[in-house]
């Protein structure tokens, strides 16, 4: 007996170092391929998660989520193309607060008026404009670049640090509708706050459209940086207070 249990032993242990192991009390359910169909569908799962984290991503940054590139609608159709890139009005004839506050400003009908009430004065586009005047109630603008309310955001801090209005809105005097050209996304404003010498510009040329530099970028932005200060702040409290 203790000869055949031997004799059992060691064929089943010499069966087993040569991949063969057998057991004649419990039948083999695997067989090898079971292994290597194991790891390719451990591989495809993680393949899968993988690929559904960066479609997911992606989805995040799109102009469906972000809204980039996308015309609003207004109670009337303002052509900043007309009326920057044809009439070369300046922006702070509108956004009369830029320089000095969060805000930039949205201007009250009577600005448009200044104006409209000796040019197109009975053009049947401006009548929304008319009727404001003269009810004395207000256009309801649409904001294009709207950031969430947990965002903080100072128009005057970076006007006076020499960052143009074309950085962030882009060329708004090409612009026949206003959109927003950029995503308005978190990584988007650390680009700039990490890399402000890529992005500032002279104080006298932030409200240019089409600025060109008169010198390399790489040269005038470290040079203005010094200048003006700018810390470049990446700390939460920074944007969200």
């Amino acid at each position: 007996m203790v000869a055949q249990a031997r004799a059992r032993f060691t064929a089943a242990f010499r069966a087993r170092r040569s991949g063969n192991a057998f057991n004649p009390s419990m039948p083999q359910i695997f067989g090898r391929s079971a292994n290597t169909l194991s790891k390719v569908s451990l591989a495809g799962l993680l393949l899968f998660v993988g690929g559904l984290i960066a479609l997911a991503m992606a989805f995040g940054r799109s102009s469906y989520v972000t809204r980039a590139n996308e015309y609003i609608e207004q109670p009337i159709q303002f052509s900043h193309l007309h009326h920057v890139g044809d009439d070369g009005i300046d922006c702070r004839y509108c956004h009369t607060s830029v320089e000095t506050s969060s805000f930039a400003g949205i201007p009250p009908t009577k600005t448009c008026m200044n104006c409209h009430s000796q040019l197109w004065g009975n053009a049947p586009i401006l009548e929304p404009v008319r009727a404001s005047f003269r009810d004395d109630t207000p256009l309801r603008w649409t904001r294009v670049h709207d950031l969430p309310d947990f965002v903080y955001f100072n128009h005057s801090i970076h006007v006076k640090k020499g960052m143009g209005c074309e950085t962030c809105h882009g060329r708004v005097d090409q612009m026949p509708l206003m959109l927003q050209q950029s995503s308005l996304q978190m990584d988007w404003c650390l680009n700039c706050h990490r890399n402000p010498e890529q992005f500032v510009r002279p104080r006298s040329e932030v409200f240019t459209m089409g600025y060109r530099p008169a010198e390399p970028q790489s040269v005038l932005g470290p040079r203005l940086v010094e200048e003006y200060g700018i810390k470049g702040n990446t700390s939460c409290s920074t944007c969200h207070r």
